[in-house]
């Protein structure tokens, strides 16, 4: 099921950028866009949030930037793609992560920021709150990719990849925390704008085989985002065929 939607998707918006710094410029850019697109059209705006490293230097920019400026924060709320089971202020939590770039300086906009609760005791219950708390659709989903091509927390071969019915789910991941809790393919598939997000010559085997290889999703789970716009820098776009 998860292959037949994502065969239908046409080839990505790709846009090959210098390194992770002019990334985090573009992929800034794009975030304040889509969001003043949102309230301009429907009064606010809501997005989901990748986590990892990539990701970081486009919140500072965005923070930190004339950028800010430009976007309407009384009216964005922010949510996660995935989180790891470790409390908000671990090291390891993308909601701590956000918090110190993103709204470092507008604590103001913390009441907007949805925390996904990866860590409750029981994460069946928690992942059906936190589904039922998430807008659908989501105006925006800014996501990442691993170098085994997974996205969020829908690994390879992960069981979560055949969900339909359920909007977020706890998972296992592949190392420590090995607990998380996750979007499922139908936020993707129904998100008004996708951006995805990927740095680094350790990618750019992966990278080559989401964009340009055959379709096969359970094995790569970035392609489930084949429709949205990636930004990517030179040295993961290194085998890129005309890249």
């Amino acid at each position: 099921m998860v292959a037949a939607r994502a065969r239908a998707v046409n080839r990505p918006a790709l846009m090959v950028v210098a390194d992770l710094r002019a990334l985090a410029r573009r992929a800034a850019e794009r975030i304040v866009e889509s969001v003043r697109r949102a309230v301009a059209a429907r009064g606010a705006s809501a997005v989901a949030l990748a986590g990892g490293e990539t990701p970081r230097p486009v919140y500072e920019t965005l923070a930190a930037s004339a950028l800010a400026g430009a976007v309407p924060w009384g009216a964005v709320d922010w949510y996660f793609a995935d989180e790891r089971a470790v409390p908000a202020d671990d090291p390891e939590s993308n909601h701590r992560m956000v918090r110190e770039t993103l709204l470092a300086s507008r604590p103001e906009a913390l009441a907007r920021l949805h925390r996904m609760p990866a860590d409750a005791d029981d994460a069946e219950a928690a992942a059906a709150e936190y589904a039922r708390l998430l807008p659908d659709p989501l105006d925006l989903v800014v996501l990442g990719m691993g170098e085994d091509g997974h996205t969020a927390s829908l690994f390879p071969g992960s069981p979560a990849l055949d969900v339909r019915a359920a909007r977020v789910v706890p998972v296992m991941g592949p190392s420590v925390p090995f607990r998380r809790m996750t979007i499922t393919p139908p936020v993707i598939d129904s998100a008004r704008e996708v951006l995805v997000l990927v740095a680094g010559a350790g990618k750019a085997e992966t990278l080559a085989r989401v964009l340009g290889g055959p379709l096969d999703v359970r094995a790569l789970p970035a392609q489930l985002a084949l429709r949205g716009t990636w930004i990517v820098d030179a040295a993961a776009a290194r085998l890129l065929g005309g890249g």
